[in-house]
């Protein structure tokens, strides 16, 4: 397996340890599942940069890396929800746009067929990516005691719930924006697919 593949697939391994750590009652394993998800993101841009730059690119590289970003992302939206930083509905939406356009593409390119992407799909995955860096920081620095007790004022205006509301909110509904807009794009295509016209 190639070593691209390979930090995908760690990546993949990485994210219950990461779950586990984010729920664990321990406030060092808190801190450490923020260090967990760095090392995974880490991966994520390196196998990337390696497949690009030796031409490490393989039909199961380009469904699977995706789709370990989604789980990873994904199990820290549903860590949130679990400790009551998120609202369920939000998420559910993300995933499901998520699962949907990842599906699509894994059967396109099953059917060596190529979609169109765009750039607000990347800015999609930038801002989500942004975000939950935000709440784990946030997260993390709320259990070491020298920090929660020197920039409390900083960390409640922070983690404002109204704040944390809106953001995710938006983020939500760019989301869903990206996921029709790529369906809609790629609408000819899809129906083609389903219609067993493309061989």
């Amino acid at each position: 397996m190639l070593l691209p593949n390979q930090l995908t697939v760690a990546r993949i391994i990485l994210t219950p340890f990461f779950f586990y750590f984010f729920l664990s009652p321990v406030d060092e394993l808190k801190q450490l599942s923020l260090l967990l998800f760095v090392i995974a993101a880490i991966t994520d841009w390196y196998d990337g940069w390696l497949a690009r730059k030796f031409n490490y690119i393989t039909a199961w590289g380009k469904f699977m890396d995706p789709l370990a970003d989604k789980i990873l992302t994904s199990a820290a939206f549903f860590g949130f929800v679990i400790i009551g930083t998120l609202h369920l509905w939000m998420v559910l939406l993300i995933v499901l746009r998520d699962i949907t356009v990842t599906g699509l593409r894994g059967y396109a390119d099953y059917k060596k067929v190529n979609f169109v992407t765009s750039k607000s799909a990347k800015w999609k995955t930038f801002l989500q990516m942004f975000f939950l860096y935000y709440l784990l920081l946030l997260y993390a620095a709320d259990t070491v005691d020298w920090i929660r007790i020197e920039y409390s004022n900083l960390i409640a205006t922070l983690s404002n719930a109204a704040l944390i509301y809106y953001s995710m909110l938006f983020i939500t509904l760019f989301t869903l924006f990206t996921g029709i807009t790529y369906i809609f794009t790629n609408r000819i295509v899809i129906k083609k697919l389903f219609k067993g016209r493309i061989e």
